[in-house]
């Protein structure tokens, strides 16, 4: 016959020594329920020392598994962190690129405005102004320094006019077509504008170098009157162009050879005026305040 599959636990020793513990333990626990109840009943105060005494022993093994819990919690958090700081870099260098792109459109707006208003303000004080065309291309690195507008002989453009914006004179129409024309920029080679030095009244004559500066040069001979950051403007005489128009700015005043700057650049205007051929006959001469003014303008 065979052995039952389970023996019962009086065939063991320690079966029934663990049953016998578990039976201690039980009535243990519910003695000592009992005594916890009837202490409560009889002596809350000394139960709630009891209770107290209990916590302080459990504080140290709460606090060390919060810990526990902690640590590994923050690990998991800065591990997640360290992963994740590529893709947060670069999302900051996207939105710093954006930043970026916003603020240059801001200034180039701003620039824009400003030219706009300054041109206003010209067409404004300009009487005899024939068109307002914008400069859509000039030969500034080239041998010839020549730039094309955007109005033609349909506009009213005639050769021999002269062209300016607001921050000076650009030079003087010599080919027109229909709906376009072509403009001998001051710093031509074969453009001679004559100018007067703002300072003091010196006439002298601006001639084009053809490489984007002016060559100013004295009538009467003798030691040069002019200082590096003069400013020379039109003066009228021979016509063609009106008095009082900025020209060009001193960037070096040599004994010999006086080199200016234009002060209105094609390269960075965008919209030019076109005006009526000037009469000599109502030149009139530059006075002081008039000097200081335009000098200080510029």
């Amino acid at each position: 016959m065979a052995p039952p599959s389970q023996r019962r636990p009086g065939f063991s020793r320690r079966a029934q020594y663990g049953f016998f513990l578990g039976y201690v333990v039980a009535i243990g626990g519910v003695l000592v329920s009992l005594l916890l109840v009837i202490a409560a009943i009889a002596d809350p105060q000394g139960f709630s020392a009891l209770r107290g005494a209990a916590l302080d022993l459990t504080s140290p093994v709460t606090s060390g598994g919060r810990s526990t819990i902690g640590f590994f919690t923050g690990g998991a958090d800065s591990i997640g962190s360290y992963f994740n700081a590529a893709s947060q870099n670069t999302e900051l260098k996207r939105q710093l690129k954006a930043s970026r792109q916003r603020v240059i459109e801001a200034r180039a707006i701003e620039f824009d405005n400003r030219r706009l208003k300054a041109l206003l303000k010209l067409t404004r004080e300009t009487p005899d102004e024939i068109v307002t065309a914008r400069i859509v291309g000039s030969t500034w690195d080239a041998s010839r320094r020549l730039g094309t507008l955007s109005a033609g002989g349909s506009d009213g453009v005639r050769n021999g006019q002269p062209v300016r914006a607001p921050e000076g004179l650009i030079g003087r129409v010599i080919e027109t077509g229909r709906l376009a024309s072509r403009v001998l920029l001051i710093t031509d080679g074969a453009s001679s504008v004559p100018v007067q030095l703002v300072r003091d009244g010196t006439p002298a004559l601006a001639t084009g170098r053809g490489d984007g500066t002016i060559e100013l040069k004295t009538i009467e001979v003798g030691e040069s009157p002019f200082k590096k950051g003069d400013i020379v403007v039109t003066s009228g005489v021979g016509g063609i162009y009106p008095p009082r128009v900025p020209v060009a700015i001193v960037i070096s005043a040599g004994r010999d050879v006086t080199i200016a700057r234009p002060l209105a650049d094609p390269a960075r205007i965008d919209y030019a005026i076109v005006q009526h051929v000037y009469e000599p006959a109502a030149a009139q001469p530059i006075n002081a305040s008039e000097a200081a003014r335009l000098g200080d303008g510029q």
